[in-house]
């Protein structure tokens, strides 16, 4: 669920307005706001979009959490999911360690649970 857009980090470019499936956000003063939280599906697509990494995406799907900005920029958690995937100017994409595709190896008449 998303928790936190850094007003320090943001540049109002809108991105994660744009992205969001679910319009959680609003902009007020030029920039962004959590406006709907309840309505976040927790898809990290505005965290993965956001250039300037101000976003903060938990992946707790229900729940708000006491968060601490600072706590999370010193130990590079805001916006590391981009960094994680490899989405981002000089990031190494993970795209070939993806081993999704494999599923479509197994026949369904095979599987016996």
């Amino acid at each position: 669920m998303i928790q936190i857009i850094s007003q320090e980090r943001c540049v109002g470019c809108d991105w994660c307005i744009k992205v969001c499936p679910t319009d959680v956000f609003d902009k007020k003063d030029g920039f962004p706001v959590i406006a709907r939280v309840s309505d976040c599906q927790t898809c990290y697509m505005c965290e993965l979009y956001c250039p300037t990494n101000a976003m903060y995406v938990s992946p707790l799907i229900d729940e708000e959490e006491e968060i601490d900005e600072q706590a999370l920029i010193e130990n590079s958690i805001i916006g590391s999911y981009r960094k994680e995937i490899g989405w981002g100017k000089g990031l190494q994409s993970t795209a070939s360690r993806d081993q999704f595709h494999l599923l479509n190896l197994i026949n369904s008449n095979d599987c016996k649970l």
